[in-house]
């Protein structure tokens, strides 16, 4: 999507040389379909050496799908390689405690994560000790911090806890909303 409104905007972008010619385009710490954020980012790389931060907004934000909104155009602060973690909201429906308990009296939690290079026994409990959540009307919420981050860093991905609750306590993992809400620097500040 953000290929095609980069071309559509016509704003000064860089492409990559060779046969087939694309606009350099990073997501930091991408997301699994399904799972909503507030604090995505994006890292474009263009052809002049500073650009107009308002215009790109301007010229960006019309093309965006409905409920997709571009709240900040700046240069680059920090590495993408800066990312440790990231906060999640995740609600649950109400009969899920039993699971969550489940989980919180488990020595170890073992889920299975797909790797490049094949599949990685983790133990969440290493990353996840408890989880503390509330009970709103017919759902549960809570709050997980798990590590994230690019490269060889360790990514946990939230699904891989939900997956955990449906297999183990039976929770329904379809009806879960997860929201990330914070990408976190090695220093514990807003990745920005």
């Amino acid at each position: 999507m953000f290929h095609r409104l980069l071309k559509i905007s016509n704003l000064p972008v860089w492409y990559t040389q060779g046969f087939n010619p694309h606009i350099y385009l990073s997501f930091s710490c991408p997301l699994s379909l399904g799972q909503e954020s507030l604090c995505e980012s994006c890292e474009v790389k263009t052809e002049q050496e500073t650009i107009d931060a308002l215009a790109w907004q301007t010229a960006l934000q019309p093309l965006m799908p409905r409920g997709i909104r571009i709240t900040k155009v700046a240069p680059a602060l920090e590495k993408v390689g800066e990312i440790t973690s990231a906060a999640y909201e995740i609600m649950m429906p109400g009969d899920s405690a039993a699971a969550i308990q489940a989980y919180n009296a488990a020595d170890v939690a073992e889920v299975t994560k797909k790797t490049k290079r094949g599949q990685k026994s983790i133990n969440l409990k290493e990353h996840l000790p408890q989880i503390s959540y509330e009970t709103q009307g017919d759902s549960i919420h809570f709050t997980i911090l798990l590590p994230c981050g690019s490269g060889e860093a360790l990514n946990l991905n939230p699904a891989l806890l939900m997956e955990y609750l449906q297999e183990h306590g039976g929770a329904p993992a379809w009806q879960c909303q997860v929201l990330r809400t914070h990408l976190y620097t090695k220093r514990g500040i807003d990745f920005a």
